[in-house]
This record gives C-alpha cells, structure tokens and sequence, in this order.
C-alpha cells in the first residue's frame, strides 16, 4: 500500500497533497499478462463511481506506451460492458511512495497471533513486507482465497501447527457462513 500520483514529497496518510492510495505490483509477466491483472482490476471495484475524494481515485498508472495501450482498450471493453462511463483515470507512473508500516498488511494486523509470528520471522520490516507468505495470510484473513486453496499451501507458509489450525478454521468458517472474520 502506498501513495502515487501527486507532486507532493514524502506523502503520509495525513499529509497526502494530491496523491491517490495505490498498490504496486511486481509481477512476472509469464506468469501473468498486465492484460490478466487489469481484469482483476476491473472486476474487484465499481469503477463507475467517482471517488469523493483524490485520495480513493480510481487510477491505472503506466510505464510505457504499450501499457497505456493496453490500459485504455481494458477500460473501453469494460466500459461497453458495463454501458456506463467509467471514472477510472489511465496516468503515466511517476513514482511510488510506500505508506507507513501501521498501514502495511491491514487484515494480518487485526489478528496479533498471526502478526507476532510472522514478526519473528522477519523482523526486517521491507522483508516481512515482501513475503509472499505473509501476503497470502494477509489475503485469507480479509476474505480472500479459498479453503481448497488454503489446505493446498497451508504448510508453505510458515505458519505454527497452531496458526495453521486456526487460519484454516477462519477461511472455513468465512467461506460457509456470513462469519466476519474480525477478532
């Protein structure tokens, strides 16, 4: 999580001049196409509604022109599916400026158990930040993934026997009921 888009210098959360809440993304596009991740985009927000503030704009940033490219056929083909006019805005990138850590893995941090684990796995804070891991947990407890999924990777990622039990209970739970997971 982090900030993007704006002119200001070393945005915070409180302090964020013109600048857009944002994720980056590092990928390996043999994996997956920009294509593939712009449909993901696409189809995980209203891109129709306008933000009520710059903060929370809806916005695909660029590298090059082949993306920008490929950006503005995805909206248009979304556009025309939705037949509606998309508030999504199509900028070149300009950098990324990380948010802070209180910011960082949000739904990891409202479960401490999980937290403190990972925490002792990697203390560095841009290495607990980069863990796959710990992107994926972070992805189960806020409702994502699927049980089959989870039981496939459970021993991947580094979790106690302890925490293993408990996500999966979590995930099952989330996934057969209107269960929230919030402790």
């Amino acid at each position: 999580m982090g900030y993007a888009g704006g002119n200001k210098e070393n945005p915070t959360y409180y302090s964020l001049g013109d600048h857009s809440e944002t994720i980056e993304i590092d990928y390996d596009p043999t994996r997956i196409t920009y294509k593939q991740l712009l449909d993901v985009f696409w189809t995980n927000h209203d891109p129709a509604s306008p933000a009520w503030s710059r903060q929370y704009a809806s916005v695909i940033f660029y590298h090059d022109e082949n993306q920008k490219r490929i950006a503005e056929e995805s909206k248009a083909k979304t556009a025309g599916r939705l037949r509606t006019r998309l508030a999504t805005e199509i900028v070149p990138y300009d950098g990324f400026n990380l948010a802070e850590d209180y910011h960082q893995k949000y739904d990891l941090r409202r479960f401490p158990q999980f937290l403190e684990e990972f925490q002792k796995i990697y203390p560095a804070t841009h290495e607990f930040l980069q863990s796959t891991a710990v992107t994926r947990v972070n992805g189960y407890l806020g409702g994502q993934g699927t049980y089959e999924e989870l039981v496939i990777e459970i021993g991947m990622l580094g979790l106690s026997p302890a925490r293993q039990e408990e996500l999966k209970d979590i995930v099952l739970r989330h996934h057969n009921s209107a269960f929230c997971p919030i402790p």
